[in-house]
């Protein structure tokens, strides 16, 4: 499977999430080779704290399956997963994450925990991490340096709140 090639389509779902002034993170199940589900960061926009990429790329999945299980399928993160949407790829079968950057400050899968290989869950995933890594980080400072530049600029009264993401 061509990783960089469904990485590249998980960064053009971060670029989304940045023009909407999210944290730019996309995500995109594959199964056979092709896409059944996209997703990027909706968290501001949808005032809903689950609305990662990652849990709106499976949502998305869940319904192109028919089913809970998506037994077969690879999932692409421009970042680690966090707790919640790690979780969520091994409750859904997910069978490989294949993930661009770490997140040293939420990571569930390298970074702070690792919540994917758990050997007590009675599913683990594989995991494939550092795809076009420096494109990932790239992004996501950007984002953060766009949104101190313009605080500094007093373009904006604060930073988006749940915007506390940095990668080093």
């Amino acid at each position: 499977m061509d990783h960089a090639a469904f990485m590249r389509e998980a960064l053009g779902e971060a670029e989304k999430a940045f023009a909407r002034g999210e944290v730019p993170i996309g995500a995109v199940v594959v199964l056979d080779g092709q896409i059944i589900g996209r997703g990027h960061n909706l968290r501001e926009q949808e005032k809903d704290g689950t609305a990662h990429a990652e849990m709106l790329a499976l949502r998305e999945a869940f319904g192109n399956v028919g089913d809970w299980r998506l037994n077969g399928t690879t999932i692409y993160s421009t970042i680690e997963p966090c707790p919640m949407c790690a979780g969520a790829l091994v409750l859904s079968r997910v069978k490989t994450l294949v993930y661009g950057a770490t997140d040293p400050k939420a990571g569930a899968v390298d970074s702070v925990i690792d919540v994917v290989r758990q050997q007590r869950f009675n599913h683990q995933v594989e995991v494939v991490a550092g795809v076009l890594e420096e494109e990932c980080r790239d992004i996501i400072r950007r984002f953060f340096k766009d949104l101190r530049e313009k605080k500094d600029n007093g373009e904006m009264a604060e930073l988006v709140e749940g915007a506390r993401l940095e990668i080093e």
